[in-house]
């Protein structure tokens, strides 16, 4: 067994859990880093100049660039992370409204030949002016097919 060595016998249970932690550590150095140079870049209050030192010292001296960061900007780090998360869910909460409304405010020949009857039953429009903006809208070529002249004017 001269000649032989072991993984096992070469390197203790206790370095690997050393060696675990060290490797926890560096990912979590890591990604402090990166959330102080995405929080630079994220900050409105800062100038252009600023931002640049901030990132050269950080990029230089990283350790001492972002101890020094989280110590003078570190406060507001979490309200400029809420802040943006807001405004993301504000844009997708927008979003899903104008996408659930249909045709982002247009109206489908559905709603356009009900207006019509509507109109119609009141007397507003006559019957020959009824089936000419009822083709007009079932052809497509009436606001709801596109935006175009509205019923209204066609009648008139």
């Amino acid at each position: 067994m001269s000649g032989a060595m072991y993984l096992a016998y070469d390197y203790p249970l206790l370095s690997a859990f050393w060696t675990m932690l060290i490797l926890f550590l560096w990912i979590m150095w890591l990604v402090l880093l990166f959330r102080v140079v995405v929080d630079i870049f994220r900050d409105d209050e800062l100038s252009g100049w600023a931002k640049a030192g901030w990132l050269v010292f950080t990029i230089v001296l990283p350790f001492l660039g972002v101890f020094v960061y989280v110590i003078a900007r570190g406060k507001n780090m979490g309200r400029r992370e809420i802040a943006q998360a807001r405004a993301q869910q504000e844009a997708f909460d927008s979003y899903v409204r104008e996408t659930a409304k249909g045709t982002g405010g247009r109206t489908s020949s559905v709603d356009e030949l009900a207006r019509l009857s509507e109109i119609k039953a009141r007397g507003d429009i006559s019957d020959d002016e009824f089936r000419r903006a009822k083709e007009l809208v079932l052809s497509g070529h009436g606001p709801a097919g596109h935006p175009g002249p509205s019923t209204s004017s066609a009648g008139r």
